[in-house]
């Protein structure tokens, strides 16, 4: 297939830094976004290390030492998806130890979601309440679960989507990269088909903008970079309340490379 993808990060209406990072590695297929927390605690640099720690860890030929989690990986899973939750195992690690060393860093912390691909099978790393959806046949679904107060309240039954979505507890989140020196790390699989969209994004978005708008953006811009334009816009113009970062990934047939071979593979804004 052929993959066309494109990331953009912005501040927001209301924050004056941004704490987000995200990485696109075309050759790895590698996607990688996180939200830093923690304000004068440094978020920013949390998220940050996340991003470059699994990066280089995904791109080393051999395992680290150190943190690892090898053996707490469900028995069928691929060894990528094995790797990579081993990658998030040593951010996690590295965040929590620069904290433990630094005082000013004390508190920070970062989400992280992570989808790295191999032929048409992609692996996914999660912690926290960023999120990664799958556009199919006009279908938005959300391939990760949040780690946070008001999506467990949810899921137990406690409060309805909608109480959580007013809820003033939505930043409050129950798993977090840096916070203790181990982390659960939820990790999937999932076959990828012709035409698919993946879509990564820190709550900044999905806290402005509804699903079926989402949807909508994704299916109406099909340039990966033009999607991730309009994304950015809609959090803006409904609010802006917190820094918004997108991943956008397109996948095709073969058949159409001649109709995308106008396009850069890649396409990526960093911050």
């Amino acid at each position: 297939m052929q993959i066309v993808s494109s990331g953009l990060s912005d501040v927001g209406r209301v924050r004056t830094n941004n704490e987000d990072s995200f990485r696109i590695v075309e050759a790895l297929n590698l996607f990688i976004l996180s939200d830093g927390m923690g304000g004068e605690a440094h978020g920013e640099v949390a998220s940050a290390m996340a991003v470059d720690v699994i990066n280089k860890y995904c791109e080393a030929e051999k395992e680290d030492s150190g943190a690892t989690m090898l053996d707490e990986v469900p028995a069928n899973v691929s060894s990528r998806t094995r790797r990579l939750k081993n990658a998030v195992a040593q951010a996690n690690f590295q965040i929590f130890q620069s904290a433990q060393k630094n005082p000013e860093q004390r508190g920070m912390g970062a989400t992280i979601t992570v989808l790295w691909l191999k032929d048409t099978l992609m692996s996914i790393a999660h912690v926290g309440d960023s999120r990664a959806y799958l556009l199919r046949n006009g279908n938005l679904q959300q391939l990760t679960n949040d780690h946070s107060l008001v999506a467990e309240q949810v899921r137990r039954g406690l409060i309805t989507p909608q109480q959580a979505e007013e809820s003033e507890m939505q930043s409050v989140l129950l798993r977090a990269l840096g916070a203790h020196p181990e982390v659960e790390i939820d990790v999937d699989e999932v076959e990828i088909i012709p035409r698919d969209v993946l879509l990564l994004c820190s709550d900044g978005l999905t806290r402005m903008v509804t699903e079926p708008e989402i949807a909508g953006a994704l299916q109406a811009e099909t340039i990966p970079s033009t999607a991730a334009e309009r994304l950015i816009a809609l959090a803006n113009e409904n609010g802006g309340i917190d820094n918004v970062t997108v991943i956008v990934v397109r996948f095709e047939d073969d058949a159409n490379k001649g109709w995308f071979s106008w396009m850069r593979r890649g396409g990526a804004k960093k911050d």
